[in-house]
């Protein structure tokens, strides 16, 4: 037998990479849905990245943040609950702004925009209330 063959049962050793990060993310992403409490309004983050900005508002917070590329945003509900009305909204400078909105029970989001270079604008709402930053991550 030859060396690729008998540590993988008579496959090459080529694909062991790919199944590691299969695994890898398969049992992130496990830890991402199970792992979480339900009601917890500090939940792990969805955005890539290292946190750039939090604003507190009255019903929620805004999170932005950012990667050496991207800058992502989310709205988090205070008080996780009842379905009501949020949004999350990022643009960057001289872009069209991405938003998504509707009724959710903990946060809005993630927004995701291409921001290499460029600062970006964001503002999340959660019944009503609302917090906006201004050019940031210039």
């Amino acid at each position: 037998m030859t060396r690729g063959t008998e540590r993988h049962g008579g496959r090459t050793g080529r694909g062991a990479p790919y199944r590691l990060l299969a695994l890898a993310l398969t049992t992130a992403l496990g830890l991402v849905v199970g792992g979480v409490e339900a009601g917890s309004a500090d939940a792990a983050s969805v955005c890539a990245g290292r946190p750039a900005k939090t604003l507190k508002f009255g019903t929620g917070e805004l999170r932005v943040y950012r990667t050496r590329s991207y800058a992502c945003a989310l709205a988090v509900a205070v008080k996780p609950g009842a379905r009501r009305k949020m949004s999350v909204q990022i643009q960057p400078r001289g872009g069209r702004p991405v938003v998504d909105k509707g009724n959710f029970t903990q946060q809005a989001g993630p927004v995701t925009v291409h921001a290499l270079n460029r600062c970006v604008r964001a503002s999340g709402t959660v019944s009503g209330k609302t917090g906006t930053t201004d050019w940031i991550l210039c």
